[in-house]
C-alpha cells in the first residue's frame, strides 16, 4: 500500500475509487464502506482512502478523544483490506479553509482523479464541513465519477459507530465490542520486561506499554488471545498498574500464555481481549495476589474448554 502523507502537492497518475473519513476503530460500518472502492479495482481502479492528519479535535484545540485504532493500526489494517493508497492529508489552517466545492474539483477529481466515491449518508467535507452528499451528487455528472451513498450498518437496531464502539470499550462489554468491529479489540506493540514478578511466582507473563492515545477499556483482568507471529496463544491478561506491588505510573497489558515457554522480549505481538473477567485489586500480601492468579488462570482454561478450545496449561 502506498502512503502519501503530510503534503497537499501530489498527484494521482491512475483513476481512484476514493472514501472519505477519520476511520477510527475501521468497525463493520466502514468495512462496508470500504467494500464498496475495492470492488471497483475490478475495473481498473485503484481503491483509496482519504483521511486528514491530525485530527480535527486536535487541530481546532480541543481535548482529543483516545483512539480505537492508533494511526499505526490503522495503516495496517487497510492495507491488509487491499487498499491501495492511502492518504494522510495534512489539516492545517489553509487546508481546513477549502471550500466544499473546490475540495471537489481540486483534490477529489483533481489531484485524486476520482471516477467513484463512496460516501457514508453523514459525511461533512470541506470549510465548516459544508460539503456533503448533496454536493457530491450534484457535481457528478459535471466532473464525470460516480457517487455511492452507503446506508448505515446496525447491530440489534444500533447504528454502528465508533462512538457507540468508544462506549462499549470504555463499559468493557468486550464481546459487544468485538461484534460492532468483527474482530477482537487488540493491543499491539513490543514485549517490554516488566518486574519479573510473574516468572518469580511460577507464572511469567509478556508486558505492553500501549501509546498514549489508545482508548483502554476498564483496568481488570481479562480472558485473552495473543498472536505472535503465525502462532495464536489463549491467555489471561491484566491491565493496570499492579497496585498490590510498587505500583507503575504507566498502564501495562500483561498477559499469562497458557502452554508458552521461552520469552518474547523485544518481539511484536498483538494482544486481543475477548471477555472481562474481573476489575483489578489490590491484595493484602504476594501470596494473596499469588492465589489470585492461580485461579484466574484455571477459569481462564475452563473459560476456553467452554469455548471449544483447550489451552494446555504452562507449568
Amino acid at each position: 500500500m502506498e502512503i502519501i502523507q503530510d503534503t497537499v502537492d501530489f498527484q494521482l497518475m491512475c483513476r481512484s475509487a476514493v472514501t472519505i473519513g477519520k476511520f477510527d476503530g475501521i468497525h463493520k460500518g466502514h468495512v462496508e464502506l470500504l467494500s464498496h472502492i475495492l470492488k471497483q479495482k475490478e475495473l481498473g481502479l485503484k481503491a483509496v482512502v482519504f483521511t486528514f492528519h491530525p485530527s480535527a479535535a486536535a487541530f481546532f484545540g480541543m481535548a482529543p478523544e483516545a483512539e480505537l485504532t492508533t494511526r499505526r493500526e490503522k495503516r495496517k489494517m487497510f492495507e491488509d483490506l487491499g487498499i491501495d493508497i492511502l492518504i494522510e492529508f495534512p489539516l492545517n489552517k489553509e487546508t481546513a479553509a477549502t471550500p466544499a466545492e473546490e475540495f471537489v474539483r481540486k483534490i477529489l477529481t483533481g489531484q485524486m482523479k476520482a471516477g467513484y466515491i463512496a460516501a457514508g449518508e453523514d459525511l461533512s467535507f470541506g470549510y465548516k464541513g459544508l460539503g456533503n452528499k448533496e454536493l457530491l451528487c450534484k457535481l457528478a455528472g459535471e466532473l464525470a465519477y460516480q457517487v455511492k451513498i452507503i446506508d448505515k450498518v446496525y447491530y440489534k437496531e444500533q447504528e454502528i459507530s465508533s462512538s457507540l464502539v468508544r462506549e462499549m470499550v470504555e463499559k468493557g462489554d468486550m464481546p459487544m465490542v468485538n461484534e460492532l468491529l468483527g474482530r477482537p479489540y487488540s493491543f499491539e506493540g513490543e514485549v517490554e520486561p516488566g518486574n519479573r514478578l510473574g516468572r518469580r511466582l511460577g507464572m511469567p507473563t509478556v508486558n505492553l506499554y500501549p501509546v498514549k492515545e489508545k482508548l483502554l477499556p476498564p483496568k481488570g483482568v481479562y480472558f485473552s488471545q495473543v498472536t505472535y507471529g503465525e502462532r495464536i496463544y489463549q491467555g489471561i491478561t491484566n491491565i493496570g498498574q499492579k497496585p498490590t506491588v510498587k505500583a507503575d505510573s504507566d498502564v501495562s497489558v500483561e498477559t499469562y500464555l497458557y502452554g508458552f515457554q521461552g520469552d518474547l522480549y523485544g518481539k511484536e505481538i498483538v494482544t486481543e481481549l475477548l471477555q472481562f473477567k474481573r476489575p483489578e485489586q489490590k491484595f493484602e500480601s504476594v501470596e494473596a495476589l499469588k492465589r489470585q492468579m492461580e485461579r484466574d488462570i484455571q477459569q481462564g482454561a475452563d473459560y476456553f474448554t467452554s469455548a471449544g478450545h483447550s489451552p494446555a496449561l504452562s507449568k
